[in-house]
């Protein structure tokens, strides 16, 4: 089937002839139509993507193709699509169109890419299930009655689930790698400045990075390198060339050297996850790498420092939505005031605005030495304990996600435990780090997923090295159990 192809695949027989693009869209759109009931993953359908299909065989046929010409592309929906609604998930942008596509959609129009429609996600990137999505349940594919993660669930669920080859999606705190380990699939988080941020609907802009999801490395590479470089529309945008992906299969695990920190391998791990992480590092070993136990103190203070920063800079982003500007405005308001209130009241989720409030009350006069003040001088200090291990250590290494897929409404009542499945994930947007997950084997017929981080630009060698690692564990790659 055409929708089990790797892009990799895809562009290959593509460029043989052997398929045409407007036949690998067509499958993933008429796979998408009879699925996705099941799945939830897409919000809607790109009505243009076939057109997109056609231009991109005009490419092939002219002997001007890349390797993403003609290959689909899933994009969550806090990203910018020019003529193509772009909602967050959420009521108060409702029939939101935007004028202009963001950065990395130009970029992956450039390339040839096809846009195949948006996807879920929890509201305003606000969660780790997808569940808080105002408009739709997305599934988890190896099992329907468990979340994909979040918060690019619906991105993470499109790939494991085939209905696209790849995906696009954000990470704030995790919300690539997370929803990555959840479904046994690839995500990347690139260094902070890599992917351009512009057209990317700011949840905590000193921490959002755009980056891929994909069934395996050398997918997630492609993507990454189409979507990277630098953007005079960013100005947190790094003056440097796009993830270079040439030498991705030429690396050795020979003499790596990696870290283990053992706060990332404690109590708050269910230990079926933490013996199936451990058994893929013993492998890791066996092929040459060098792992030892380190200690990051600062590792145990990351959710509680995350959930002061995000939330505040959230409570600045997300002031500009009050029904005047973009999406649609609640009745009945009185005066200026009271039609802001109102909107805001009833169109944002609960989830956005609790955590809005608490942003705004740590900014507060009287509280922001005191609450966001002091999260930042934590964060520097966990910086600087990574920056001092990788100057000894080629990675870190660690689960992705504490737990794996769980069932929907299990932590409804447990808010703490649905911030804590952030605490392998967050360092790595504390410091503006790559790192990647990839599958490592099975808890209960579940996937777990492999965190690896590297210092800063070091995104080139974080990919060769997952690739390797990906050999090494390739007897433990699997297919969900779907149609």
């Amino acid at each position: 089937m055409v929708t089990q192809l790797s892009a990799t695949q895809l562009s290959a027989q593509l460029a043989a002839k052997k398929i045409s693009a407007r036949e690998v869209t067509e499958a993933y759109l008429e796979r998408i139509s009879a699925h996705d009931a099941v799945y939830g993953a897409f919000l809607r359908t790109e009505d243009r993507a076939l057109i997109a299909a056609d231009e991109a065989q005009k490419k092939i046929d002219a002997g001007e193709a890349g390797p993403l010409t003609g290959i689909p592309v899933a994009v969550k929906d806090n990203i910018s699509t020019e003529g193509l609604e772009t909602t967050c998930a959420s009521q108060i942008l409702r029939g939101y169109i935007p004028p202009y596509d963001a950065t990395v959609i130009s970029q992956l129009k450039a390339s040839g890419a096809v846009i195949l429609g948006k996807t879920n996600l929890d509201e305003f990137a606000m969660g780790a299930s997808t569940e808080t999505s105002s408009y739709k349940l997305t599934r988890n594919p190896w099992d329907p009655a468990r979340t994909p993660g979040g918060s690019s669930g619906g991105s993470a669920a499109a790939v494991a689930g085939e209905l696209a080859p790849i995906a696009l999606g954000s990470d704030t705190g995790g919300s690539i790698r997370q929803p990555a380990s959840l479904c046994g699939i690839v995500g990347m988080k690139p260094t902070y400045g890599r992917s351009s941020r512009y057209g990317l609907v700011a949840f905590g802009s000193s921490l959002d990075q755009i980056g891929p999801l994909a069934r395996n490395v050398e997918d997630a590479a492609l993507l990454a390198h189409a979507t990277t470089g630098h953007d005079p529309l960013d100005g947190t945008s790094l003056p440097i060339a796009p993830i270079d992906i040439s030498g991705l299969k030429s690396g050795s695990l020979k003499g790596k050297k990696i870290a283990i920190p053992t706060e990332m391998f404690g109590d708050g791990i269910n230990p079926g996850v933490r013996d199936v992480v451990e058994a893929a590092i013993d492998r890791l070993r066996a092929e040459g790498a060098e792992a030892t136990e380190v200690s990051l103190p600062s590792i145990k203070f990351g959710v509680t420092t995350y959930y002061i920063i995000a939330p505040c800079e959230a409570s600045s982003n997300l002031a500009r939505f009050d029904g005047i500007r973009y999406g649609p405005r609640a009745e009945g308001g009185q005066g200026h005031i009271g039609v802001v209130e109102k909107t805001r009241g009833e169109l944002f989720g609960h989830e956005v605005k609790t955590r809005i409030m608490i942003g705004t009350y740590a900014l507060s006069a009287g509280y922001y030495d005191a609450f966001y003040l002091r999260a930042q001088q934590v964060r520097a200090i966990m910086q600087q304990e990574f920056l001092k291990t990788f100057d000894e250590f080629d990675f870190v290494v660690s689960p992705t996600s504490p737990v794996t897929a769980f069932k929907f409404g299990e932590l409804d009542d447990n808010p703490l435990a649905m911030k804590l499945l952030d605490y392998c994930t967050i360092p790595a947007n504390m410091g503006g780090f790559p790192a990647i997950s990839l599958n490592c084997g099975y808890h209960e017929n579940l996937p777990v997923g492999l965190q690896l981080m590297a210092a800063p630009l070091r995104d080139e060698e974080l990919l060769q090295t997952a690739w390797i690692t990906e050999q090494v564990l390739a007897d433990l790659q699997q297919r969900p159990p779907i149609s």
